[in-house]
This record gives C-alpha cells, structure tokens and sequence, in this order.
C-alpha cells in the first residue's frame, strides 16, 4: 500500500474549427477549417474510445462554436459521462476582448453547456491560457469553482492569484524607469490546475501554417519520453500530485498520438497510488486538503 495521491486529470480542449478562427490564423483557409471539422467528427469519437476502453472519466472543455458546430459529439461526451468545462466561443483571447465582450462569451458559453448538461460549469480554460484583468471577477460572478490557465506552479493545484504588477523595459526612459521588480498580488478563492505548456499535446504535435516556430511533425515517441520523465519525478518527489494533462482531437485524434496515449495512460494507471479523475473531482481534494480560509498550502518543490 501506499500513502501516494497522484491524481491524473485527462483534460480535453475541442478546439477543433474554434481554434482556427480565433487564435491559429485558418479563418481564411478551406484546409484549415476541414481540419478543424476533422478534430469533431473524428477525433472526439476516436478519443471518447480510447477512454471508454480504459473506464478513465476526463474533463472535455468545449468552446461554444465547437458545440454548435457539432451537437452530435457534445451530446456523446454527456452520455458517457465526461464533465464539461467552458472554453470561451471561438477561441478568442480574452486579452482581447473588452469586458463587454468577454462577458457576451462567458454568457453564451455558460449557456450552452448548461443546455448540454443540465447544470453549469464547474471549469473554465482560458483560450491560450491568457487571463484578461477581468477574467477572474466573471468567473466568480458564474460560480466557477476552478481554472486552468495559470502557470504559477505545475504539478501541485493552488489558489488562483490575481494583481500582479510589473513594469515593462521602456528604453526611452532612463534605466530607474524600469529597474523595478515584479509586485505580487494576492490569492481569490478559484483553485488553479497549471495550463502547463509541457504536458500539452498541441505545441509539438499540430502543423500551423502561419506560425514560423510551428513544429507538428515531432514523433509522438519523443513527446511520451517528455510526459513520462515528467511522471517519475512527480511520482518520485511527491506524495500529493495532480498532472493535469492538455490534449486536442485536433492532435490527439491521430492514429500516431492515440497508439502514444494508450502506452502513457497504461503505464501510469499500473502505479499505486495513481488515480484518473476529472478536474472538478481533483478541485474538491485540493480543497479538503486546503481550505481557502486555512493558512496551510501544499509543498510544491518536492523532496
């Protein structure tokens, strides 16, 4: 026996024809959007298969255009019992969007899912994992019990923070303008699972066209290695862990990513102490561990 609490929480982003219109630069391109119609149609069932084969209940965020565009595998997702969580429209940075807007998306989204599942989101993934100034006061004003966008740490859930201030390098000015250093802000009662950049599926593994630094072609193999040495420290280095992993169909709906996820999932479900639940299940352990109004917070360096 083991006294380990890993948690894995298996989070999917079905950005599919959303992402290209708001953030990847495909709203002008037949190809591109034929890919995003491929992540719906394909990639969800295909991925939906890869969990049901293995009894893993993950977290599906959808944006609302996904939901709209494919009705069909939303509706899937519901049946065989995933949560869902927001992810904005289409996609769009909340960074740029006025507070108008943001809160025009946010209702829209809420609302939709709410038809979808008879109940509201729990979760909210940022597009891009960017957090307007006013992302935090929306989703309190919802009800939403956690996010993940923040990357203040990676392994281990916190309190979401908020306020942070710094001052940008400004070389009209002289060198004392900016030779001050970053201002912390506070902690709001959301717990945060890390949009962690390393555990993500998309960056290495998606082709964009208009991104010069744009990868998409890396073999799944060298990603797995990535994941899994990821894996043994966390597993080796602390007792209480959440590896909030970030997949696309767009990506992960390939037949050379689904073969590289059932080795991962197999090989990580056969350790003691591991777990796969969704995030708002993982969000309720962090808090009986850590109350908000507690002083007590995790160990986040490890041993």
């Amino acid at each position: 026996m083991t006294d380990k609490k890993i948690q894995i929480t298996v989070g999917i982003d079905v950005d599919s024809c959303a992402g290209w219109l708001g953030s990847y630069g495909g709203q002008d391109s037949p190809n591109d959007m034929q890919r995003g119609v491929f992540a719906g149609e394909v990639g969800v069932p295909r991925m939906l298969r890869l969990l049901e084969r293995r009894d893993i209940v993950s977290t599906w965020f959808w944006p609302g255009h996904s939901i709209e565009t494919f009705p069909k595998q939303a509706q899937m997702c519901v049946d065989a019992g995933h949560e869902i969580g927001a992810h904005g429209y289409s996609h769009e940075n909340p960074r740029s969007l006025s507070l108008e807007q943001e809160r025009d998306v946010m209702a829209k989204s809420v609302k939709l899912i709410e038809q979808l599942c008879g109940e509201r989101p729990k979760g909210y993934v940022a597009p891009w994992w960017e957090m307007s100034e006013h992302t935090a006061s929306i989703l309190a004003e919802y009800g939403f019990a956690y996010d993940h966008s923040q990357n203040y740490n990676d392994f281990v859930p916190f309190y979401a923070r908020v306020g942070d201030r710094w001052t940008p390098i400004d070389t009209s000015q002289p060198a004392s303008h900016w030779m001050t250093p970053l201002e912390h802000g506070y902690e709001i009662d959301l717990v945060e699972f890390c949009g962690n950049w390393y555990v993500d599926d998309l960056p290495p593994m998606m082709f964009i066209k208009g991104h010069p630094n744009s990868h998409g072609f890396v073999n799944p193999r060298d990603i797995e290695q990535l994941w899994n040495d990821q894996f043994d420290w966390v597993y080796r280095e602390l007792d209480y862990a959440v590896i909030p992993m970030t997949l696309h169909p767009d990506v992960s709906g390939r037949p050379q990513v689904l073969l590289m996820l059932e080795r991962l999932l197999d090989r990580w479900g056969s350790f003691d102490g591991v777990e796969f639940v969704t995030m708002a299940d993982a969000a309720d352990e962090f808090r009986t561990r850590f109350p908000f109004d507690a002083q007590a917070r995790p160990e986040f360096v490890g041993r």
